[in-house]
């Protein structure tokens, strides 16, 4: 299509992709351009960057959760479920009979008030149906019903979980109000769900791999893909597109400041007296202090996924782990595709054959950010490690543990040659009295520090593994992990790697994930060595 004086609607355009398609439109002079996002204070600042960098050209913002309904759609979703007639009424909504009522929706408003002529949609819609949680809304329903005590509002509650209904009214609205619009061309910008990996992924949200939420959302992903695979042969339909990245997405910015969770600071919070195990997560436990300040520290800003450590970035984007591609890249294929310039990454077009993995430039620049990140470390005098934003809390926990056992030993050698006993002391008194900062920076992201005598533990107002009452050890799943026992499978570790034969081809078929056991200790890759070598965690397409 002409994109030239066009009109032009970008779904979740203030977001990290949407951004960049923004720019690479603008370059066409399109009549028209909508950015439309979730809130008015992230639409309204996404307009105000694009037009600062390039005055005149015709941008509008608007912004609700197009979900709703229009006259409910700049209410929060938790507002509006406490809403006994809203609620109702978005219950009814979904599962009404096809097409019926889909005039009410923020969306198809939009599409038959501004009759675009293409929409670019950057919504991570697969995330929105999929994290509503129908999993657990499940079990309290269950549990409700054997108590007796099953509500109402309760029973509204779940059916507004249910992924596969929603995402059929959504599609319906768009099919519906793109085709009274007389849109042009439709493109999605999808998602595999797992950033490019498999059932292996060790990036979940339990200790079970992979959990049934990230699986609902690669569900919910492909689903979506179908009903774009149909459309798109059904006739008088938009051109459709979809562009579907299986690589991590980067970046915004890179930076030093507030680390902020749900868009909230982290409060920075300190332990220094042992809690006594057999309280420590007991109701009203205390024993921790707030600072008063939050937590800052040198951050990357990926977009959805939050801030991120340079040692997280480090991991997730590793080669054979998630990797990266740019949002810009991204954004030349979305328009390349609009113009009728196939590219080989429409998955309407092909869809086993046209993912977009993580790309030259993406592994490039990831030097680049990562040499930034230390540079600004260096600067302000702190060590990036975790924040714990990724989802499983041991992905923290391991790159905290390979942080303070580099602080002990030189190398993995040296931890190899190492008493697990006397380590545990070690790392013990460097945590308790030697660098208090680097235990304020553990407790205040959420993970408690187990005691060398497996007894007593730190911890703050936060903690993101608490023990379930059958649990033997839930320092596995998310805890710093000080106990002799933990030490000896470092030291295993350690010997496993330094005990691997050198590899001395020094072609193409060198291994690239190779550990140095002679050289200083590098914690994202020790964890990318754990994740490959002791769960199955790699991957092997791009």
């Amino acid at each position: 299509m002409e994109l030239r004086g066009s009109t032009l609607l970008l779904l979740g355009g203030s977001g990290l992709v949407g951004m960049a398609v923004a720019r690479r439109v603008r370059e066409f002079r399109p009549a028209r351009l909508i950015i439309a996002g979730l809130t008015r204070e992230e639409t309204e600042a996404g307009v105000r960057e694009l037009t600062s960098e390039e005055p005149g050209i015709p941008i509008e913002a608007v912004w609700g959760d197009i979900f709703m309904p229009a006259d409910l759609a700049t209410r929060s979703r938790a507002d509006v479920l406490a809403d006994d007639h809203a609620r109702r009424r978005l219950v009814n909504e979904l599962l009404a009979p096809t097409g019926e009522g889909l005039e009410n929706n923020l969306l198809y408003q939009w599409l038959t008030r501004f009759r675009p002529d293409a929409v670019v949609d950057c919504v991570n819609t697969a995330t929105a149906f999929a994290y509503r949680d129908i999993f657990s809304s499940s079990r309290e329903l269950l549990a409700s019903a054997d108590r007796d005590d099953l509500s109402l509002p309760q029973v509204e509650r779940h059916l507004l979980t249910l992924d596969i209904p929603q995402l059929i009214r959504h599609m319906q609205i768009f099919v519906d109000g793109m085709h009274k619009a007389g849109t042009q061309a439709y493109v999605k910008i999808g998602t595999s769900g797992t950033g490019g990996m498999g059932f292996n992924i060790p990036y979940t949200h339990s200790e079970v791999r992979p959990s049934s939420t990230l699986m609902a959302k690669s569900a919910v992903a492909g689903a979506q893909s179908l009903f774009l695979f149909l459309l798109g042969r059904t006739p008088n339909a938009p051109a459709i597109i979809e562009i579907k990245p299986t690589a991590a997405i980067g970046w915004r910015e890179i930076g030093y400041g507030p680390i902020r969770r749900g868009g909230k600071p982290i409060e920075l919070v300190d332990c220094e007296k042992p809690i006594p195990l057999t309280r420590a997560f007991a109701e009203g436990a205390t024993g921790w202090t707030s600072s008063g300040r939050s937590l800052e520290s040198v951050f990357i800003n990926v977009g959805e996924n939050g801030l991120f450590a340079r040692d997280e970035f480090e991991t997730v984007s590793d080669l054979g782990q998630m990797e990266l591609v740019t949002p810009e890249e991204i954004a030349d294929v979305v328009i390349q595709e609009m113009r009728g310039r196939p590219t080989g990454r429409n998955i309407v077009a092909a869809l086993d054959g046209a993912t977009f993995g993580p790309t030259y430039r993406g592994g490039y620049l990831r030097a680049v950010a990562i040499e930034g990140l230390r540079a600004l470390e260096k600067e302000h005098g702190v060590r990036s490690v975790a924040f714990e934003m990724l989802g499983p809390p041991r992905l923290t926990k391991l790159l905290y543990e390979a942080h303070i056992l580099g602080r002990l030993c030189p190398s993995l050698k040296a931890i190899a040659a190492e008493d697990a006993d006397t380590l545990a002391g070690d790392a013990e008194r460097l945590i308790t009295k030697r660098e208090p900062d680097l235990r304020r920076q553990i407790l205040s992201v959420g993970l408690p520090i187990l005691l060398a005598d497996g007894a007593s533990l730190l911890r703050g107002p936060r903690v993101v593994v608490v023990p379930t009452a059958d649990e033997t050890d839930a320092a596995a799943r998310g805890w710093v992990d000080l106990r002799p026992d933990n030490m000896r499978k470092w030291i295993a570790r350690a010997t496993a790697i330094a005990s691997e034969p050198e590899d001395s081809r020094n072609g193409s078929s060198a291994r690239w994930t190779a550990v140095d056991a002679s050289g200083p200790i590098v914690p994202p890759k020790l964890a990318v060595w754990i994740f490959e070598n002791e769960d199955g965690g790699f991957r092997i397409k791009r």
